[in-house]
């Protein structure tokens, strides 16, 4: 193991003692790096709706035993390495989405000790707030578009909710790989999606029927993404593209009706990007995962939207806030430390 010598003995952190309850500002030991672990002075925590609920106790899916760090999304420097460790080293920015579920310390904090796996270098042309708001969101993304439906060149598809967290990042995925996308949005949000690239549907205006009529002809989307859920999800069933259109859904926690699917013979799956943290089966493909939003990062191709409101660790809980107001103009970032 590589030791920093220059790393406190103490950080300071918000924690959370009982579900509902207001961040605490807390004096914890800064943990070692286990075998397989790296030790990250993390500058910056990205906060996704799924925080906020893990703090009201609302995610029975991704409970985190309190009291707890809470926090998933992460930028910051590798300090120092635990035993086989071999692809990262102390002074690496990485980013990742590492803790805050399953008993993993969160992000909140000054350091945390994560598994290597879960991290990767983050975009170098990203400062370390932009690189926090990512993880999460890109990985669902990559997950839903990619790894269940390998959308390629050519395929249309429909993002359900393309102004959000994880739809404006679906968008940019999608146009990366060579699809021709549309998405729902309200209209005062347009410019937002059309800025990346998509043809934007008022959700509001008209019917599911009439723009899969107006956008395929009445055949349907070949991949439809759901990043609403509920009825979104339903209605999603009847705008894949007959005889093999496919629907992902990121919140697809509720109990649907799968025969409008069926009847059109297309195909569902859904998208649970936690698992890997909180089983510890298959960290390493988000790794991979977040080595290739880099490359597309890098190269122009995908970039994150953060609203333009500042919070630190002292007010982490109206960074919370704000998210669960909705007033949030993008991802909402904490700053830990100075970058």
């Amino acid at each position: 193991m590589t030791i920093d010598t220059t790393v406190p003995l103490t950080m300071r952190a918000m924690t959370v003692q009982a579900a509902g309850g207001d961040f605490v500002m807390t004096e914890l030991p800064v943990p070692a790096p286990q075998p397989g672990q790296v030790l990250v002075r993390i500058v910056a925590s990205g906060v996704n709706p799924l925080d906020t609920k893990i703090r009201a106790g609302q995610a029975a899916h991704a409970q985190q035993p309190l009291p707890a760090v809470l926090g998933l999304d992460l930028a910051g420097v590798v300090v120092s390495v635990g035993a086989g460790v071999s692809n990262l080293r102390p002074g690496d920015e990485v980013y990742g989405a590492a803790g805050g579920v399953g008993g993993l310390q969160g992000t909140l904090a000054g350091y945390a000790a994560v598994d290597a796996r879960l991290v990767a270098l983050k975009p170098r042309n990203l400062t370390m707030r932009e690189a926090a708001a990512l993880p999460l969101a890109a990985i669902t993304a990559w997950e839903g578009l990619v790894d269940r439906a390998g959308i390629g060149q050519g395929d249309k598809v429909l993002v359900q909710g393309g102004a959000g967290g994880v739809g404006h990042i679906a968008v940019q995925l999608a146009r990366a790989r060579g699809a021709e996308v549309f998405t729902t949005v309200a209209k005062e949000q347009f410019g937002i999606v059309e800025g990346f690239g998509a043809v934007a549907i008022d959700y509001q205006a008209g019917t599911i029927d009439d723009y899969v009529a107006r956008h395929t002809g009445g055949t349907g989307f070949d991949v439809v993404f759901d990043t609403v859920g509920g009825a979104t999800l339903d209605a999603s069933f009847s705008a894949a593209r007959r005889y093999g259109g496919h629907v992902i859904s990121i919140l697809g926690w509720g109990t649907h009706k799968l025969a409008p699917l069926s009847f059109r013979s297309a195909t569902y799956s859904g998208v649970f990007t936690l698992y890997p943290m909180i089983s510890g089966q298959g960290r390493e493909h988000h790794g991979d995962i977040l080595r290739e939003i880099a490359k597309l990062v890098e190269a122009g191709r995908l970039t994150p939207r953060l609203d333009p409101h500042r919070f630190d660790l002292g007010s982490a809980l109206a960074a919370h806030q704000r998210v669960e107001s909705g007033a949030a103009e993008g991802k909402v970032v904490v700053d830990v430390a100075a970058g």
